[in-house]
């Protein structure tokens, strides 16, 4: 079974976002696929997304209430077969931290939707609007991970 990390830095706007809408598609989809989200900071080890997070996915019909923030373990690297970045920087990390065999294996997520483009999904949480450009964002790269990773 294939498995996918979503990767941000607290685990609580971005990266919870995409885990959801991700299992979202693939149950509409009728495909099987593990997927999970972590950050690579720690901060908010054990707690909900943001509540913003969690309200704007569910205007959207995606439930993301029960999910736990977790921060990215090395085992990660071996356990999942793709490992997207939400942005640069945390892509960046996720290369510092992991081993050079591992690096195949991480990708900036937007770089489904928009190759060689290395945009990133902005961080929503020192705004107030910002939460549905993300989710549409990654609405869209989702659709993309479908379409490549299991229909191509």
């Amino acid at each position: 079974m294939t498995k996918i990390l979503m990767v941000c830095l607290g685990n609580i706007c971005r990266s919870p976002v995409a885990e959801g809408v991700l299992k979202h598609k693939l149950h509409q989809n009728k495909i099987e696929a593990f997927v999970d989200s972590a950050g690579t900071s720690g901060w908010h080890d054990g707690e909900q997304p943001d509540a913003r997070s969690i309200h704007n996915a569910k205007l959207n019909g995606i439930n993301i209430s029960a999910q736990k923030s977790r921060k990215v373990t090395p085992n990660d690297f071996i356990e999942f077969d793709y490992i997207f970045a939400m942005d640069e920087q945390n892509y960046n990390n996720l290369l510092q931290i992991c081993a050079p065999q591992y690096h195949h294996k991480i990708a900036m997520i937007l770089n489904i939707s928009y190759p060689g483009k290395n945009l990133n999904v902005p961080d929503p949480y020192y705004t107030t609007d910002g939460f549905q450009e993300v989710f549409d964002l990654l609405d869209k790269a989702c659709d993309d991970i479908i379409h490549q990773l299991f229909k191509s």
